[in-house]
């Protein structure tokens, strides 16, 4: 989805502090953004006792670009969700985000505290608005190495740490490489390690679980969608999807062979293409979409869909609301403990 920016007109820092706060056609987040940095983060944050280092920072992003800071970055601005999460997981409180009533609904992994400046959607974000909360690093995510946003952001003379969202030929480890890429940058690198080690214990607990359950089977699906002038738009998570690799590094297998793409392992189908995984068990997003209608709930009465195997077995199941698919370790974590609750139950 293209990227465009706005830059609102401003004369005096106060007219650029108040647009900080209040962002470009978002929610509106009380309280002074520079405070953010000294409210708690999440409760696992509580009794947090890793060490942030305070030496010169020099890293590579994504795109290969040379990343120097002469310190740890405290207040960062952070346009995309996961990376928000990441922040949040290690105990930074970031000073500035795109689009955080969305973050809030899709992304329950890490709370985002009140006080954290709003500065515009993740398409639109306001650049003005951005710098206004004086950070000294903004987090983007790029869809390519000549994405605009870069070099528009970079003309603020504040560095910028670009990040791919994902890699679909290993998405957990790409997934945990941006979280340790973030707590280079931060100099979070010992709080880092915790929380993976918290992840891939969850994951190797998990997998003896799904072992232990004697499924009847281990086949899989899991999907989102959309509807989208009254037809039902369905998004396989294939092989390279995060989704995908968490639920067969526990056992499963993915069963899904349609096209995706290189980036996030994704497909695209209707509910006729739904037949070809069988008998296999389905899962699917449980966040309510405000902009769209449940697609269970419109495929309630139609004849494919409750002719499909799994229908007819009950072997449909969603997620709890909040999980977001394309999240950091905390997602991750969460995505396998509903798996093996759905799975176990």
């Amino acid at each position: 989805m293209p990227r465009r920016i706005t830059t609102a007109s401003v004369t005096t820092f106060a007219a650029l502090t108040a647009l900080a706060l209040t962002g470009c056609g978002t929610t509106t987040v009380e309280a002074d953004g520079a405070d953010a940095a000294q409210d708690p983060v999440s409760q696992s944050c509580d009794n947090d006792t890793t060490e942030t280092t305070t030496d010169a920072v020099s890293l590579t992003d994504d795109l290969g670009r040379t990343v120097e800071l002469d310190k740890p970055a405290e207040r960062v601005a952070v346009l995309e969700w996961q990376q928000t999460e990441d922040l949040l997981s290690l105990c930074v409180t970031p000073v500035a985000v795109a689009d955080a009533e969305g973050y809030s609904t899709w992304d329950t992994a890490e709370a985002l505290p009140k006080g954290v400046a709003d500065v515009g959607t993740r398409q639109e974000p306001n650049l003005d608005a951005i710098f206004g909360a004086d950070p000294d690093l903004v987090i983007v995510e790029v869809s390519s190495p000549d994405d605009e946003i870069v070099s528009q952001l970079e003309a603020y003379d504040v560095p910028v740490l670009a990040t791919v969202g994902a890699d679909a030929a290993d998405p957990i480890q790409h997934m945990k490489d941006t979280f340790s890429l973030i707590a280079d940058a931060t100099g979070r690198s010992e709080r880092a390690a915790a929380v993976l080690d918290d992840f891939d214990t969850a994951l190797a607990d998990a997998k003896a679980a799904v072992g232990d359950a004697d499924l009847a089977t281990t086949d899989f699906v899991y999907f989102d969608g959309w509807v989208q002038g009254g037809n039902v738009a369905i998004r396989p998570f294939g092989q390279g999807s995060l989704f995908g690799e968490l639920g067969e590094k526990l056992g499963l297998t993915n069963v899904w062979e349609g096209e995706v793409d290189p980036t996030y392992g994704l497909g695209q189908t209707d509910v006729e293409g739904l037949v070809e995984v069988g008998d296999a068990l389905m899962f699917y997003t449980g966040t309510d979409d405000a902009e769209s209608d449940s697609i269970v709930d419109l495929l309630a009465d139609n004849e494919i869909w409750t002719s499909l195997p799994s229908v007819e077995n009950g072997d449909t199941y969603a997620f709890p609301a909040g999980i977001w698919t394309f999240g950091g370790p905390r997602s991750a974590e969460q995505a396998i403990d509903a798996y093996v609750e759905l799975l176990t139950a």
